[in-house]
């Protein structure tokens, strides 16, 4: 899936009516919750009012006027917050407790692209590497202990690594594609099972994860073909049991829109409107968290499949104005070194074609994450030209709890006391590193 910003090379779409399994619940799929179109194109807000109405049961109702603190509507908690007014911080510890890939003189500390990594239940740490395909552990220390998996199609060999979740008892799961299924080790590197998807997914899951109950939220994008900035494509959020059987659909979230101008087109690209939003989710424990870019509000359900709590914050004006439109063309002309440099040529053209739509608002957030401890941490989006705003995470019971304060890494995992990620060098290489997080500290209400 392309970027809010970046175009896409063309590619095939799969069959737009494909039928997924009925939920077992009656609850809505995640919308937007607002639905309004980008510059110089009615017909996009058309086709999300559509599926807004279809939408509209009790629960998104009673959603839109939750009021102050929480509301509860068919079992569903609502809790509104701003974290704005509040200074309540989380900070990283200075220096890493935990750090691996820097070591020349250890072979297995030689990583190509990390695809995934996960802490275990004594303070090991579990890394995909790319170009080995292996799942290596290393032990608090940072010695290896273990590697397991290699190329291949075979029990226990990957195609492609990609993505690691720990279960209870240190099992773990390693997405591995095409197609889509879970090659499942224990902690000593033992082979135990593969989990192939029901029906197959060609593609990889990019989002979701593995509860601790061995299910699997998996995600699919259903494309729409020749949409010209019309219509969104929708992220189908599916549940799976244990050996790959799909049980549901939790949500269906329209996603990215994307379409074609003239210049695209002898470009050859694809082009989503600039400040786009997109869909989220993710899995981990016991809770599963999804929700759209365009609106400052996340839904997690339990490991029974089920709604239960709508997360909300108030956000700053986000409304994108011509001038800031224009500024971000200007912006990139001077990034590529003006129209007359030898970098620049039809790809170029067509980022910056006015035909090109807008968005009328910034999205809330561009990503979002469960920590192990069931917080959820939020990153709000940043505008171009802007520092970036801090994560803000919020108590399992939907309550805001701090913003974090900057970590120099790529945050892959986050605990009560710890977040986990990539450091990067200005060559590109990477490391595994962790540093200890502290509580929050209490700030102004």
């Amino acid at each position: 899936m392309s970027t809010p910003h970046s175009p896409s090379p063309l590619r095939p779409y799969p069959d737009p009516d494909a039928a997924p399994t009925a939920p077992l619940h009656s609850l809505p799929p995640v919308l937007p919750a607002r639905a309004v179109p980008p510059r110089h194109s009615s017909g996009f807000g058309r086709g999300l009012l559509v599926l807004a109405a279809i939408a509209c049961t009790a629960c998104d109702s009673a959603a839109r006027n939750p009021g102050p603190g929480t509301a509860d509507s068919v079992g569903v908690r609502i809790v509104t917050n701003d974290p704005l007014s509040s200074d309540a911080t989380c900070r990283a510890g200075e220096e890493p407790i935990f750090s691996v890939g820097d070591s020349e003189d250890d072979e297995n500390q030689w990583f190509s692209t990390i695809r995934g990594m996960g802490l275990l239940s004594d303070g090991s740490v579990a890394v995909i590497d790319r170009s080995s395909e292996e799942v290596r552990v290393f032990g608090p220390d940072g010695s290896h202990l273990v590697s397991m998996g290699r190329p291949g199609d075979g029990p226990g060999e990957f195609r492609s690594a990609w993505f690691l979740w720990v279960l209870p008892g240190d099992t773990l799961w390693v997405g591995d594609y095409r197609p889509w299924r879970y090659n499942v080790f224990t902690r000593d590197g033992q082979f135990v099972r593969a989990v192939q998807m029901m029906p197959p997914y060609a593609n990889p899951s990019r989002r979701g994860g593995v509860l601790r109950n061995g299910i699997s939220v998996n995600t699919r994008t259903t494309y729409v073909a020749s949409s010209n900035f019309t219509v969104p494509d929708t992220l189908l959020l599916e549940a799976h049991d244990d050996e790959g059987r799909l049980v549901t659909t939790l949500a269906r979230v329209p996603n990215m829109i994307e379409g074609m101008t003239a210049k695209s087109e002898a470009a050859n690209l694809v082009l989503n409107p600039l400040f786009a939003a997109s869909a989220h989710a993710d899995a981990i424990g016991s809770t599963i968290a999804t929700g759209h870019g365009r609106d400052p509000e996340v839904r997690l359900f339990g490991d029974d499949l089920r709604l239960r709590r709508i997360v909300r914050w108030s956000e700053p004006s986000r409304q994108v104005t011509s001038a800031e439109v224009s500024a971000w063309r200007d912006n990139y002309v001077e990034s590529r070194g003006g129209r007359d440099s030898d970098r620049w040529g039809p790809f170029d053209e067509a980022i910056i074609d006015p035909d090109r739509p807008a968005a009328d608002v910034y999205p809330a957030f561009s990503s979002l994450k469960l920590g192990t401890d069931g917080r959820l941490w939020v990153a709000p989006y940043r505008k171009a030209g802007q520092e970036a705003r801090r994560w803000m995470a919020f108590e399992p019971d939907g309550t805001f709890s701090c913003h974090l304060e900057r970590v120099p890494i790529s945050i892959h995992e986050i605990g009560a006391d710890y977040v986990l990620g990539i450091q990067s060098d200005e060559l590109g290489v990477q490391t595994v590193v962790m540093y200890s997080l502290g509580r929050p500290q209490p700030g102004t209400p």
